[in-house]
């Protein structure tokens, strides 16, 4: 069994927890384990709070995820003007001279931390999608449980 959904979130802070929470609580519904939901919520979060930030004029992103037996798949795409080549290569930022890392692209990193695989694709003037995926870990009282 599989599940999917796909939300077109305007671009402004208080659409980041709403996506959010409906990732929440499909995969609560669906009963995959806490700990993973929680990691791909932090995920969520995270790309669309970067789409908030950098989705340029567009004044709307997209956000789709899929559960198909035991893998989940996010995408979250915007309009902006994408990112700096270099930042594909090297997501995040390198440690500043002062021991912290720079204030942009910990989000990136924290994403890459969290999920089995990611993948940024830049279209040049139409904006950025951020796709990550990862394998799911169900309760035993799981509705969706691959067999």
């Amino acid at each position: 069994m599989s599940i999917w959904w796909s939300l077109h979130l305007r671009r402004e802070a208080a659409s980041v927890p709403l996506a959010r929470r409906l990732l929440m609580g499909t995969m609560e519904t669906a009963g995959v384990d806490p700990d993973i939901s929680f990691d791909l919520a932090v995920a969520l979060s995270e790309a669309c709070a970067n789409a908030v930030e950098h989705a340029g004029s567009g004044t709307e992103y997209s956000v789709t995820a899929r559960i198909d037996g035991d893998q989940c798949r996010i995408e979250v795409a915007d309009s902006g003007a994408g990112f700096p080549r270099d930042r594909f290569r090297h997501p995040a930022r390198p440690l500043s001279a002062r021991g912290r890392q720079a204030e942009h692209g910990r989000g990136l990193f924290l994403i890459e931390a969290l999920v089995d695989h990611v993948h940024f694709q830049d279209r040049p003037g139409a904006g950025t999608v951020v796709s990550f995926d990862k394998v799911l870990k169900w309760r035993d009282d799981a509705l969706l449980k691959a067999s």
